[in-house]
């Protein structure tokens, strides 16, 4: 959420960030809502003000034995508008929050102009993308099926489309993969492991920003006012909700690893086939809490514990930072790693790193103490670190041979009982 400061104070400010992000946000309903609150408060302060003075003028009244009817009659009509006008103000108040949940944050200066993902500009690569020598690259999902490792078919009987079975060692590698982010970044990158319930409520989810804009992209728990995460990031930014810290605390890197689950709304016909893009998957989460003076440098720090897993399991990837179009309404600014899928010969995204400065604090009226007293909204920021699934799935292709058998990355094998190589399994 904005400071409403702001955009009182600045709203051309506003107005530019909402252009460049194409937004169709009309920023003077919003100032026309607040110029009736701040009104009607005027006019609130006025009555109460009268309210009081005719109360003293009635203790006076009634101390030296006059008739004080007829300030009484005018203290019922004080009152009766004062209830009518604090009822307005309350519905006015109402609307201007609801509206307020409704605009994006603010758009760092850095993040260049565009409309969409195609305007995102490279800003780093590591690794070389290129096809296997001598055969061609087969995708993941032929490859698990045919290895026996993953069976669409039967995880559609289960639950539906979009869904994933993995067998055996394809189950295995997904457990080696989320220990070794898990081990990395807290034995090397400093983060707190977290265990976040899987379930939030909708207080949790409107101050991340999920509610009310992303109700879709939920799965919504019948008649009841929970929804399961669709990140770990959900409860991750909402542990000191409404809550007020000492700045010694910060700053605070917390991760996790869990289930997220969403309803791809929107998605229909996209990337139907693998583990791309699922209703359910593993995620290993990054989230840091600190204070508002280096939360772009702890970005750059998320961007780079990020890649170390990258780099660690030996997949080619990119760093794109994300255009104004793109990036994401939480977000100030955004980069996204793009690890290298040699059967599409492309890169797709398999993590996004974001600051939202204080606009995730501010939804949650999360803040901290400094040493001069002063009451501050800290900045929060996220990232995967990685997607499991997608990580599996990208080790599948780039580790694959001609066989059709898949090589281990040297790092899993400590997690894997020392399995080098995943070859054809038995058939069930």
């Amino acid at each position: 959420m904005l400071d409403i400061r702001v955009i009182r104070q600045e709203p051309e400010k506003v107005v530019e960030s909402l252009r460049r992000r194409h937004s169709g946000v009309d920023l003077g309903e919003l100032q026309a809502l607040d110029t009736r609150f701040r009104e009607t408060q005027t006019r609130l302060d006025a009555l109460r003000a009268e309210r009081n003075t005719a109360s003293q003028e009635i203790a006076k009244l009634k101390k030296s034995g006059q008739d004080a009817t007829a300030i009484l009659t005018d203290m019922k009509r004080l009152g009766d508008d004062l209830k009518s006008l604090e009822a307005d103000q309350a519905s006015i108040e109402a609307q201007r929050s609801q509206f307020m949940l409704t605009i994006p944050n603010l758009l760092d200066a850095g993040v260049p102009d565009g409309t969409d993902e195609s305007d995102n500009v490279e800003v780093r690569a590591w690794g070389e993308a290129k096809q296997p020598e001598g055969f061609v690259a087969r995708p993941h999902h032929e490859l698990g099926e045919a290895l026996g490792l993953l069976d669409f078919e039967r995880a559609t009987k289960l639950a539906g489309s979009r869904f994933v079975l993995m067998k055996g060692l394809a189950a295995r590698m997904e457990r080696a993969v989320l220990n070794l982010m898990l081990d990395m970044h807290t034995g090397e990158h400093g983060y707190t492991e977290i265990q976040p319930p899987y379930i939030a409520n909708e207080e949790t989810l409107t101050a991340n920003g999920n509610l009310p804009k992303f109700a879709d992209q939920l799965f919504h728990l019948a008649d009841t006012k929970y929804y399961l995460i669709p990140t770990a990031e959900v409860p991750l930014t909402n542990i000191y909700r409404d809550e007020i810290f000492d700045e010694a605390l910060l700053p605070m890197y917390f991760t996790a690893g869990t289930p997220c689950f969403r309803s791809e709304a929107g998605a229909a016909g996209k990337d139907t086939k693998g583990m791309i893009r699922v209703h359910q998957f593993d995620k290993v989460e990054m989230v840091k809490i600190v204070p508002p003076a280096s939360s772009f440098d702890e970005l750059e720090t998320m961007v780079g514990n990020a890649e170390a897993i990258l780099r660690r399991l030996g997949l080619p990837y990119r760093v794109v930072l994300l255009s104004s179009g793109d990036t994401g309404f939480n977000a100030a600014k955004t980069y996204d790693l793009e690890v290298w899928f040699p059967s599409q010969g492309k890169y797709r995204e398999i993590s996004s790193c974001s600051n939202c400065t204080d606009f995730q604090a501010r939804r949650g009226n999360m803040r901290f103490r400094d040493k001069d007293g002063k009451l501050t909204f800290p900045h929060t920021l996220n990232g995967s670190g990685l997607a499991v699934g997608r990580t599996v799935a990208a080790i599948f292709e780039n580790y694959q041979e001609a066989d059709g058998s898949i090589r281990v990355p040297e790092a899993l094998r400590p997690y894997m009982g020392g399995v080098e190589k995943i070859g054809a399994a038995k058939p069930e």
